[in-house]
Parts: C-alpha cells; sequence; structure tokens
C-alpha cells in the first residue's frame, strides 16, 4: 500500500524551524561519501522490501483460491491480520533525510475525532481489501495487477475532490491512458478465465477489481487529506499511528464479516480439502499476511528516506512484475491485449510520475529560495 506526496508546502513557522530546516539542507549538500553510500543502500532494501513483500503477497493470495480456498473473508483478512509484525517497528527511530511539512494550525484534534479518522479509513481498507479478494478468485492474477495499475488514476479523481489536486495535462493523460488499459482487459478471450469459473462470475470479479482499485485511490486521498485536516502533520510517528489503527479497525470489521457470512463453519473442510495440504493452507496465508507487511514497512521507510512519491512510483513499477510472475507459476496466458494493456499502464505511470517529479523540483526550488532570502535578512540583521 503507497501514499502521495502532492501539494507540499514548506512552512516556515519561526526561527527556530528556519534553522532545522537549514541544517537538513547543509547536511545533504556536505554528506560524506560513506552516508551517501549507506543511505543509498538503504533506499536499496526499503526499495526491494515493496517489490519483493507485493508480489510475493499478490502470488499467494491467488495462490490460496488456485489450490482449494473458497473464503473471500480469508482473502480479505489474510491481507490485513499481519499488522501486529509492524509494533516494533514502531518503536525504531528512522534517520531523517528529508524536511517534512509543519502544518499552519498545530491545534491538536480531538481523540473522537482521530478515532473516527481510523474507524472510517479502515472501514474503505477492508472493503477494498474484500473486493480485490473477489477478483483474486475469479481473474487471473495477471488480469488483476494489470487493473491496479490504474490506482494512480482514481487517486488523481478523488484527490481533485478532496485536496484540490489540479489537473494538468500530464495527469489527464495518466488517468485517460490508465482507464483505457483496464478496459481493453473487458475484451479478453473466454480462454482467459480460470477453470470453474463462469462468465458471470468472470463479470463481477472484474467490477470488483474495479472497485477495490477505486477504493484504494479513495483511500489514499483520504490518508492525505486525514493528514492534513486532523493528523495535523505527516512524521514517522503519525504515519504509524495511521498504519497500526486503520490495519486494526480494517482487520474488526473483516472478522464481523468473516463470523456474519458463515465462512468460519467452512474453515475447517476448506482446510481438509485444500490440495497442497493443511500445512501449505496455512504457511499460505502466513506469508502472505507477512508479505503484506513487508510491502508495507518498506513503503514506509521509503517515505521518509526518500519521498511519498517515489514510494507509490516503486510500487506501481512492481505491478508489471506479477503478470510474468504469473506466467510461470500460474501458467497464465500474456496475450497482445494484456501486453497492450501494460504498455498502456506504463505510459500512464510515466506520465503521472513525470507531472510530480516537475513539481517536486519546483518545490525543493521553492524550499532553497526561502531558505537563501532568509538567510540573507539574518545577515542584514547581524550588520
Amino acid at each position: 500500500m503507497g501514499k502521495e506526496a502532492q501539494d507540499l508546502q514548506l512552512q516556515i513557522i519561526d526561527q527556530e524551524d528556519h534553522a532545522k530546516t537549514t541544517n537538513n539542507l547543509t547536511d545533504q549538500k556536505t554528506e560524506s561519501p560513506s552516508g551517501k553510500r549507506n543511505y543509498l543502500l538503504r533506499v536499496a532494501l526499503y526499495t526491494f522490501f515493496v517489490l519483493t513483500g507485493q508480489s510475493v503477497a499478490i502470488i499467494l493470495g491467488r495462490l490460496y483460491f488456485e489450490k482449494g480456498g473458497s473464503s473471500k473473508w480469508v482473502g480479505t483478512l489474510a491481507q490485513l491480520a499481519g499488522f501486529p509484525v509492524l509494533i516494533p517497528y514502531y518503536f525504531l527511530n528512522l534517520p531523517k533525510t528529508r524536511i517534512l511539512n509543519k502544518p499552519i494550525d498545530t491545534k491538536k484534534s480531538s481523540l473522537k475525532m482521530v478515532v473516527f479518522v481510523y474507524a472510517s479509513l479502515g472501514l474503505v481498507s477492508a472493503g477494498a481489501c474484500f473486493l480485490y479478494s473477489v477478483g483474486m478468485q475469479y481473474l487471473p492474477v495477471s488480469t488483476v495487477t494489470l487493473i491496479s495499475a490504474s490506482q494512480l488514476g482514481f487517486n488523481a479523481f478523488f484527490s481533485y475532490f478532496l485536496n484540490s489536486q489540479k489537473f494538468t495535462p500530464y495527469i489527464i493523460n495518466s488517468v485517460i491512458l490508465l482507464t483505457v488499459s483496464s478496459v481493453l482487459l473487458v475484451f479478453q478471450p473466454n480462454s482467459e478465465q480460470p477453470a470453474g469459473v463462469s462468465k458471470v462470475e468472470n463479470t463481477i470479479g472484474f467490477l470488483c477489481t474495479v472497485g477495490g482499485t477505486a477504493g484504494i485511490g479513495l483511500l489514499l486521498a483520504l490518508q492525505q487529506l486525514a493528514f492534513r485536516k486532523v493528523l495535523k502533520g505527516q512524521t514517522f510517528k503519525t504515519v504509524m499511528n495511521l498504519t497500526i489503527y486503520q490495519s486494526l479497525f480494517a482487520t474488526m470489521f473483516a472478522t464481523v464479516g468473516f463470523f456474519s457470512s458463515g465462512d468460519w463453519k467452512g474453515l475447517k473442510a476448506e482446510m481438509e480439502g485444500y490440495s497442497l495440504g493443511k500445512v501449505s493452507y496455512a504457511m499460505t496465508l502466513v506469508w502472505t499476511a507477512i508479505g503484506w507487511q513487508i510491502f508495507t514497512i518498506g513503503a514506509v521507510a521509503l517515505i521518509f528516506e526518500v519521498s511519498a512519491l517515489f514510494c507509490n512510483a516503486i510500487s506501481v513499477v512492481g505491478f508489471p512484475l506479477v503478470p510474468v510472475i504469473a506466467v510461470f507459476v500460474f501458467h497464465d496466458k500474456f496475450d497482445g491485449i494484456k501486453a497492450i494493456s501494460l504498455v498502456l499502464a506504463i505510459w500512464g505511470f510515466i506520465s503521472y510520475g513525470y507531472e510530480h517529479f516537475v513539481e517536486d523540483r519546483m518545490s525543493k526550488k521553492g524550499v532553497e529560495v526561502v531558505s537563501e532570502v532568509s538567510s540573507g535578512n539574518g545577515r542584514e540583521a547581524d550588520g
């Protein structure tokens, strides 16, 4: 799961904040070769976590259904219930290598409002994960991942209304390309349907995957809104609080769905009928959960080591890896329609990423100008 770096503006609140900003910029410019090497190694490690965790979790999520699993709620819980793995990570102190925006409004939100935000985001997260589980059950994993690439477009759409996201030509181009790349998958031949899946179920899987992708896009936009309006900032602690408590509420909602649907009654029979055996059944679900948490650890670290944009970029770039792996693991067919869809998705991502790269460069230039002006004013005052 990635977060966006849109409309980030450095706010110089007082002289203390200015000192921290100047020191941060100076440290980055005068960093020693060994320090830079260690920084690049950390970024490489966290990138590996994101790509590996995401790919393994998606493949294992499909393997659960491929080998006899049938509970959509079990598939949902496997995506959410591994969050306790993050608790030790919560107490780590990541090195601060980038400037985080500090809100002008420092008034703390009430506990009720914060809990409401966590619960609401958890509900959206649980709903999106459930829809993804339906898609995983009825569609080839390569199709699911190609549709998932359109989350950038959905995020831009929701951010337009929630976060005043500007629709530039590059963003519009990206949204169109990502939409077309998903729509193309409707025209796949019937041979692409997994064994035992009817045409109606295949259609349901497609619609649910699109819905789940839209849900993730909405979730990212809501998270950005929450950081800006309720949580008041984006520090390591606030991000980890959001991640853990959102996952806690999402797991609670999914657990309610699991028991209210009656899926728990058939859990023993499902485990006994799993073609790879009981131990493999448990390990598939456990490692799916761990895979998603490895992805989360890498994602949170990349947000603070580099930027949220870079994290989101790595996450989306990882999607094309899954269809390639699926060809060997599940013998998915990678026909011309999927190839065109993949090319359009990558093109849309590049257009989206370039727009934010330009914005990021402009933001950094703004920080340097503010720093130089503030330094000049300080020298004049001393004089």
